[in-house]
């Protein structure tokens, strides 16, 4: 899931990105329906049908269209609500199996992380990323050591705050407050970046995320 969507930030900007993954709140709900059998009201179902159309009139008029970027992010959206759903999944199955009756969010942070070690240094090697690691002038920096470091610390906090939530709610309920932070993300990703824009492709961004609200509050009704 991170591989992949690091990889479609190379290749996209970040306004259409976070557009594209309004998929991952579809992929997610229609999951939902199947595994844990979680109906969703027409509104639901609505607002993931104008995500439909967003995404798609967003990647028409995009002006900096790329097709392998926009294959990375359609992987990432599969990847992340099988992500959010299987993770869900195992918090049901750990209710059942422990003495306790849950995992904790430590616990599961903490398992979380373990078991991406392997396939993370599996990348590495087959990446070769050692090697351009250990030339690299930047790890020579401290800022580069500073920011690598706040990096870190705020994937962990996020990766907390994600088991926490999604303990507490569900899969698409997690998904969808994950929706509005689009619009904040999005404007600051065109401005700090300076995306070339046109109106179509402005109106069909602000469209998503007219429906990545929309969204939230037929979840919240």
């Amino acid at each position: 899931m991170l591989v992949s969507g690091m990889y479609s930030l190379k290749y996209i900007n970040i306004a259409m990105v976070t557009i594209l993954k309004n998929v991952t709140n579809i992929l997610t709900a229609i999951g939902e329906f199947y595994i844990f059998r979680k109906c969703q009201n027409q509104k639901v179902w609505t607002a993931m049908f104008l995500m439909v159309i967003s995404a798609i009139s967003g990647g028409i008029t995009d002006l900096s269209f790329d097709t392998v970027g926009y294959t990375w992010q359609i992987v990432n959206c599969i990847l992340t609500a099988s992500y959010s759903l299987t993770l869900r999944r195992i918090m049901d199955k750990a209710k059942q199996l422990t003495r306790s009756g849950s995992l904790n969010e430590i616990s599961m942070v903490l398992l979380n992380n373990m078991l991406s070690l392997p396939f993370a240094i599996f990348l590495i090697i087959l990446f070769e990323e050692w090697k351009y690691v250990i030339n690299a002038d930047v790890i020579r920096m401290p800022m580069f050591w500073f920011v690598a470091t706040a990096s870190g610390l705020l994937g962990l906090a996020i990766s907390f705050t994600s088991m926490w939530f999604l303990n507490q709610t569900g899969p698409t309920t997690y998904s969808l407050v994950g929706s509005l932070n689009k619009i904040p993300l999005s404007i600051a990703g065109i401005v700090l970046f300076k995306v070339p824009l046109s109106l179509p492709n402005c109106f069909s961004i602000l469209f998503g995320l007219f429906a990545g609200v929309f969204f939230a509050r037929a979840k919240m009704s």
